[in-house]
């Protein structure tokens, strides 16, 4: 009995070290703790905490941008949620289930586990986890071009944030409703938006949401007609980015400089970017992200007579939007196709 106790005992200390890898962003760090744990709980034929660690390997995959690897493991982590019958843990599972069918472009896939998981959290009367789960419905509706859809979500979310006391996230939903006011061509608005959330970023030394902000306030520069102050802006989110070893948001910052050089003409800066950020995309399996730099550059290449070039783009382009079956998104391409 002594050996058991001191084994979960073991166990609780061991989640803790990798909880702390985790706040400081160490995923690798974090997956060999938790993969660890997995055995440990597995020797112990604890099925309750072999749940929660395989969902913990999930979030670690998430961050080392394997995202089939993550879904494998919240499958996992979900059966031992319904076979113990434990619905918080099932709802906690659905949502990362969610997160890795966005990540790997399957959006209707990733809606339907969040719509599940939402109403578990709603009749655990759990607002956090039902405000998060909102939070990440919303940015898929935003980055699948519905940003009316992806506002309304945002402003209940900034409500729920509020009610909770919850300053980190409300920051991270300020940015999200100034990043569709910005998508929906309203830039004052985005602006007031963004600029709030930066501020509350700072004094919870959020590094990642910051940049995330900062970003979107160059890209409302960026189209406001000021360039050059979006590109210095650019610069520095991308040194944040590469500093604290976020990819996706180094691929996003990428893109967006090979944007802005676009616009003020020098082609092969804009070429440059946007070839590190496929490149990145494709490593992290960020369909979504491939196929908006792909019409960019498309673009770039049909207003400099390279036609073959831009064809060559949007068909890539195409591909990966038949993968992922969005419909709305293989229309844009075929607009572009047309176009040319």
């Amino acid at each position: 009995m002594t050996q058991a106790f001191n084994r979960v005992q073991q166990w609780e200390q061991r989640r803790d070290e990798a909880n702390r890898y985790y706040k400081q962003g160490k995923f690798q760090e974090y997956l060999n703790f938790a993969s660890e744990n997995l055995q440990l709980a597995r020797d112990i034929r604890d099925r309750a905490r072999e749940g929660h660690t395989l969902n913990d390997i999930g979030l670690a995959y998430l961050n080392c941008c394997q995202p089939q690897k993550a879904l494998e493991c919240f499958n996992q982590a979900l059966a031992v949620a319904v076979e113990l019958g434990n619905t918080r843990a099932e709802a906690t599972a659905l949502s990362n289930l969610g997160s890795s069918y966005s990540r790997l472009g399957r959006f209707s896939q990733a809606l339907e586990s969040f719509d599940k998981g939402l109403q578990i959290f709603r009749k655990l009367q759990d607002t956090q986890g039902e405000a998060s789960t909102l939070n990440d419905m919303a940015l898929i509706y935003a980055r699948l071009g519905e940003p009316k859809r992806s506002l309304l979500l945002q402003y209940q979310i900034l409500s729920m944030r509020r009610s909770l006391g919850d300053f980190s996230g409300e920051a991270n939903t300020l940015n999200g409703i100034g990043f569709a006011y910005s998508t929906l061509g309203q830039f004052e608005q985005a602006l007031e938006f963004l600029q709030a959330a930066l501020p509350i970023q700072r004094a919870a030394k959020n590094l990642v949401g910051e940049a995330t902000t900062l970003n979107n306030i160059a890209s409302v520069y960026s189209d406001l007609g000021q360039p050059k102050k979006a590109l210095l802006l650019y610069y520095q989110v991308l040194l944040t980015r590469r500093e604290i070893g976020d990819r996706a948001g180094e691929a996003t910052t990428l893109q967006n400089l090979g944007f802005t050089y676009n616009i003020v003409g020098n082609n092969r800066q804009a070429l440059k970017y946007y070839k590190q950020a496929i490149a990145i995309y494709q490593e992290i399996s960020d369909c979504l992200g491939e196929i908006s730099t792909l019409l960019n550059m498309g673009s770039l290449y049909a207003t400099t007579k390279r036609k073959k070039s831009a064809l060559l783009c949007y068909q890539n382009a195409q591909e990966l939007a038949e993968g992922i079956e969005c419909q709305p998104l293989l229309k844009k391409v075929q607009q572009f196709k047309d176009a040319l």
